[in-house]
């Protein structure tokens, strides 16, 4: 993901509530227009009082796990693939299979892929082949390397008719005749402006735009769902949508994810399902979420429907440090489980991540953070698989960025059976996971590599087709167990070293 930039005060205030979308690269202005009108600040935001925090283990109830077609409970632990500054012929040239082989041979078992209607469809009724083939290339390489793919409808800022922003092409833009100024160092501002809200009610209000983008999921789904790659599709990347005068942020989110995102989602569902009646579909919240806003979606009428909000936090995003007395995360968690618990559906964290994990206290930060998601989410896809600086996973030597190898943890990606308890403690190296095993299946346990490689036992009626990870070397166990395993279950332990 590009930087993060937020250097005014009032926007900085705006943040408090509202999680930072993800930004394009800044741009030029539009084309002249119609003299610009001022820019209408949001409504003095006032934070809803926290809810109360769930103890520890609780906060997940009720909350249904992913699961695959063999009924296995999943855990996918990944990174987003996105090149937003290639396009055209070029497309996709920054995801290569070195992407795909280092996350695999790392642990992570699954990958989101940002793709852009704008590159799929540049002119009406007109997709390109040879992008889905750039597509088909990085799900080919994910599939060698046993790597799940969640298809991602990425936009930023709409698409490219502001500036260079990505996603939604300049041909499905309206804009009233409405004013558009760029925000170099505040693009988050660039969301406010007249001509961009204007965009987002006509794609949910107007019909053609409607049918436009419900066919072009239709395209896409209909090429992709024979592919065994393929996991699911999130269906846009991070809504928003017009604020009205006197709005708060708040307000404004959960009206625009009611009477509008909902519709929607209900109309890109019933497209895809004329194709592809298998994979799983990830809806997103407005980026309201990240403050610890409950969403106000409501139901998807489908059975194979993921909540998939972001995990962001406004101070951090602007470049501070983390704060475990800020409160965020634990208003977070108690705000975030609310609607998949109603609707009972599982949780998937579709981004999340630092600008700069370099920090004192981000290593303070990646624990909280990742024993929280462990709490009521499936999984998780951090922002970015890529080789560099700001939000990379890696550096241009491919080594992890200060305390992003924190993510390398073991985990059961299949459990054959109803999970008991899981933990990891990385003070001592030492993974447990308890299990009342299912009548067939195979649970598979993924161990990240280390310098002394992993020892592996099991307790109960089970068998491990390994006892042994060599050194530096990614494990893959599996472990076949009776159904029941008898009142103590099936209990499996890896050990570092």
């Amino acid at each position: 993901m590009p930087k993060r930039r937020l250097h005014t005060a009032a926007f900085l205030a705006a943040a408090a509530v509202l999680l930072l979308l993800t930004p394009g690269t800044p741009g030029t202005p539009a084309a002249a227009r119609t003299v610009p009108a001022p820019v209408p600040a949001p409504a003095p935001v006032s934070l809803p009082a926290p809810a109360p925090v769930p103890a520890p283990g609780t906060s997940g109830r009720g909350i249904p796990p992913l699961t695959d077609e063999q009924g296995r409970a999943l855990t996918l632990r990944g990174w987003n693939l996105a090149d937003k500054e290639h396009r055209g012929d070029e497309a996709l040239a920054d995801i290569t299979e070195r992407s795909l082989r280092d996350m695999a041979a790392q642990g992570f078992n699954l990958a989101r892929l940002a793709v852009f209607w704008d590159d799929l469809e540049p002119r009406p009724g007109h997709y390109s082949t040879s992008y889905l083939r750039k597509i088909e290339r990085v799900l080919d390489w994910a599939h060698k390397y046993r790597v799940r793919v969640v298809i991602d409808a990425h936009q930023d800022v709409y698409g490219p008719a502001f500036g260079s922003h990505r996603g939604i092409p300049a041909w499905a833009t309206r804009t009233d005749g409405l004013p558009y100024r760029p925000h170099p160092d505040d693009w988050f501002a660039e969301y406010f402006e007249p001509a961009v809200q204007a965009a987002f009610e006509h794609l949910y209000q107007d019909e053609d735009l409607r049918r436009a983008q419900a066919r072009m999921w239709q395209v896409l789904a209909g090429r992709l769902a024979g592919h065994p790659a393929v996991f699911g599709y999130d269906l846009i990347n991070e809504p928003m949508g017009r604020m009205r005068p006197g709005e708060s942020i708040p307000d404004a989110a959960r009206r625009i994810e009611s009477t509008q995102i909902t519709p929607m989602y209900r109309r890109i569902a019933e497209a895809i399902r004329r194709v592809d009646r298998r994979h799983w579909l990830f809806v997103e919240p407005t980026p309201a979420a990240g403050e610890g806003v409950p969403t106000g979606l409501g139901r998807i009428r489908d059975p194979k429907v993921v909540y998939a909000p972001h995990f962001y936090n406004a101070a951090m995003e602007a470049g501070r440090d983390y704060d475990p007395a800020a409160g965020w995360l634990n208003a977070y968690e108690a705000a975030v489980v609310h609607y998949p618990r109603a609707m009972g559906i599982p949780v998937f964290i579709g981004e999340w991540g630092p600008l700069n994990s370099s920090l004192p206290n981000m290593g303070r930060f990646y624990k909280d953070a990742l024993t929280s998601m462990s709490r009521y989410a499936t999984g998780w896809a951090s922002w970015q698989w890529c080789y560099g600086g700001g939000y990379c996973a890696l550096d241009e030597h491919g080594r992890f960025q200060p305390n992003k190898s924190r993510t390398a943890e073991p985990y059961a990606a299949a459990v054959a059976g109803t999970v008991r308890a899981a933990s990891y403690d990385p003070a001592t190296g030492v993974y447990h996971l308890t299990y009342a095993p299912a009548r067939h299946g195979t649970t598979e346990l993924v161990l990240p590599p280390t310098p002394h490689g992993w020892h592996i036992t099991v307790r109960g009626p089970a068998r491990t087709d390994t006892t042994r990870v060599p050194a530096g070397e990614r494990g893959a166990v599996r472990v076949t167990a009776g159904a029941g395993g008898g009142e103590a279950g099936v209990t499996v332990t890896a050990t570092a070293g």
